[in-house]
């Protein structure tokens, strides 16, 4: 039996100790065209165990120098990306992580609006552009009185705020009325609520009144027995 005590040391540990295994092992095969398959089978299935990261750019990359790491930069394989990482790596400090920064008055808004404005800017000029952009108007209405009820905010503050968050790209006309934006879509779905509630009353009623009936119809059979 081998104790964790003797074995070597995981160098990142959210991989397990076979995939370290599997790169010693590569490490040590003679054919460089042998040890160069291994590696990308290795990478393949180092990517299939973390599927949620696959949308993450240069995930890709990030695990050859994973792979890289793992065998302390002894490797002699072909590195896709430019230049094979080397030990100077491991003493780099990894690049701060950015995060979306968005101007002090316009927090309120959050970082979703910043995400709808951005495909937004990356869509065709037409209606369905326009009936977006309409959208996001209305959701920066909804997100500015979230924030704050107290506070009434009219619809060209929201237009003016729209067009500075889109650097001047996105507009709404000056006719277009945000309050019936929101207005028609809370009114839709207070209208489908109440005709499921109505439907609801409905069945529940009719499912007394069948209830009822049986129970009258039981009751007269019987009745009908003990008399004969």
């Amino acid at each position: 039996m081998e104790y964790n005590s003797n074995r070597e040391n995981l160098i990142i540990p959210e991989y397990g100790r076979n995939v370290q295994k599997m790169i010693a092992y590569a490490k040590e095969l003679e054919s460089r065209e042998m040890r160069q398959a291994v590696i990308e089978k290795i990478i393949d299935m180092m990517q299939m165990m973390h599927p949620q990261s696959r949308s993450i750019e240069d995930y890709r990359e990030r695990l050859w120098k994973h792979v890289f790491r793992i065998a302390d930069y002894d490797l002699d394989v072909d590195y896709p990306y430019g230049d094979p990482p080397t030990e100077d790596e491991k003493r780099k400090k990894p690049d701060q992580v950015p995060y979306p920064v968005m101007e002090a008055r316009y927090r309120h808004y959050g970082h979703n609006v910043q995400v709808l404005i951005k495909k937004a800017r990356e869509m065709e000029e037409g209606p369905k552009r326009e009936g977006f952009v309409s959208t996001i108007g209305s959701y920066m209405k909804l997100a500015y009185r979230t924030w704050n009820k107290e506070h009434y905010v009219s619809d060209e503050v929201i237009k003016g705020d729209l067009e500075s968050l889109s650097g001047g790209e996105l507009s709404m006309s000056e006719n277009e009325s945000i309050e019936n934006l929101t207005n028609n879509n809370t009114q839709g779905g207070s209208h489908h609520h109440s005709n499921n509630n109505n439907n609801n009353r409905r069945r529940a009623t009719g499912k007394r009144g069948s209830s009822n009936n049986s129970r009258q119809r039981g009751g007269g059979r019987g009745s009908y027995r003990r008399k004969r």
